[in-house]
């Protein structure tokens, strides 16, 4: 069953079991597509490559930047570098962002979540 896009995945942060084939494993579920992580809740995100990456597609994590320090942009296979007016966006309210491919991405978010940090991370699924 599709979910609505006002009603997350799952209504509390968990680790990514696995990743591939267009999605993800968290918490016994799958999801196919890619993922928007917040501290609390995992929601579907409607990005498919980097360059889809804006204010619009971040409204959930600018709106929860109180109860976030770090955001993870996991950017598939792709390399991307946050564009400047993220960055200081982020910056102004004290949120770090940091890009890498989706892998390393998933593996920084569940070290972090791990150590109860306030970490979001923006998963784009890999083929």
């Amino acid at each position: 069953m599709p979910a609505s896009s006002d009603a997350p995945h799952l209504p509390r942060s968990a680790p990514i079991e696995a990743y591939g084939n267009g999605g993800f494993a968290f918490a016994g579920m799958s999801h196919r597509g890619s993922l928007l992580c917040l501290p609390d809740a995992i929601w579907a995100w409607p990005v498919a490559r980097p360059d889809e990456i804006n204010e619009v597609t971040l409204q959930r994590v600018i709106a929860n930047v109180a109860g976030i320090d770090t955001l993870i942009v996991g950017t598939g296979n792709e390399v991307w570098i946050p564009p400047s007016w993220l960055r200081e966006r982020l910056r102004k309210v004290s949120v770090v962002i940091d890009a890498m491919q989706t892998g390393p991405a998933i593996r920084t978010y569940n070290i972090m979540i791990g150590e109860r940090r306030r970490v979001a991370a923006a998963l784009i699924a890999v083929p």
